[in-house]
């Protein structure tokens, strides 16, 4: 059994990412279930009653080991970290912040923790301050981003395994068995999934949304400015259009939550470049099934 397997507990080595948009405790217990390492994304959260209810929520519908993504600058980290080990989750990641302060505390509660970076440099100083292990994020990949200069997932995981003894996960780009294996193949233990089972049956992601990845073509995303960040997303006509007069800003308009009110027009796809390859919609249990047949 790899370090990996060994570290989550679950049957493969393929953990879903923490994308609060698939904040479904129904979600996070099929990928456990299908034999993947369900994961809450309890980041931004703000209320730790919150946090147990989805965790307790989880803990109903399977027995099965899941974990959940801590972002580091949120005060209530610790607090969630605390719930997360009370309910019995042995594993989580950790990110968007310096994990000296967290993995003291992760380590005392008897926990793993997975630091998610995007650089050879973050790589090096999280494993020097506790990181039992790396997620490893290339440049095609979804989500939130740096400002400097990135590289792609087939330079940046192999770059890291030559310079840490941790156990590896690949993420960016993605979504097949052929992305498995050759992550497998760079030097990463497992793989992290966000785009691929943000398109996917369980997921709560808005239908639009989905097809919107589905028809996303190659070259379909761009990155954006949030300010002291940036994020992936599908560049759709009217988003091209309303960039080219924000300043190189996302306008406030346009936002995930715009798909709850029905405003396709306004809604911000988050996706990885991976998006080019995803053509369906199934059930995990089949995109975990076809990722490990190598079918």
């Amino acid at each position: 059994m790899s370090q990996l397997l060994a570290m989550l507990g679950c049957r493969y080595p393929i953990i879903q990412g923490p994308i609060a948009r698939m904040n479904s405790p129904k979600m996070v217990a099929a990928i456990s279930e299908a034999g993947g390492y369900g994961m809450l994304a309890l980041g931004f959260l703000q209320d730790t009653d919150e946090v147990r209810r989805l965790v307790d929520e989880v803990r109903k519908m399977t027995d099965k080991p899941f974990g959940a993504n801590i972002v580091l600058m949120n005060p209530l980290s610790a607090e969630m970290l605390k719930i997360l080990s009370e309910a019995g989750v042995k594993t989580v990641t950790t990110s968007v912040g310096s994990p000296g302060r967290i993995y003291p505390i992760i380590h005392d509660l008897g926990m793993k923790g997975l630091h998610v970076m995007l650089s050879l440099p973050h790589a090096i100083k999280a494993v020097e301050t506790g990181a039992d292990g790396l997620i490893v994020a290339g440049a095609e990949a979804g989500g939130l981003r740096s400002l400097g200069p990135e590289s792609a997932t087939m330079v940046l995981v192999p770059l890291v395994a030559d310079h840490v003894s941790v156990p590896i996960v690949a993420a960016g780009g993605i979504a097949d068995s052929r992305g498995f294996r050759a992550a497998l193949a760079l030097g990463a233990q497992g793989v992290q999934l966000g785009t691929r089972f943000l398109c996917s049956e369980e997921s709560l992601t808005h239908p639009l949304w989905k097809q919107a990845i589905i028809d996303c073509p190659d070259g379909g995303t761009d990155l954006f400015s949030l300010g002291n960040l940036r994020t992936r997303a599908i560049v759709t006509p009217k988003l091209r259009e309303a960039m080219s007069n924000s300043g190189g800003l996302i306008p406030k308009e346009f936002t995930p939550d715009a798909w709850d009110r029905g405003d396709g027009e306004h809604g911000l796809a988050g996706a990885g470049q991976v998006s080019a390859l995803i053509r369906d919609i199934k059930p995990v249990r089949e995109i975990i099934e076809e990722m490990v047949s190598g079918g």
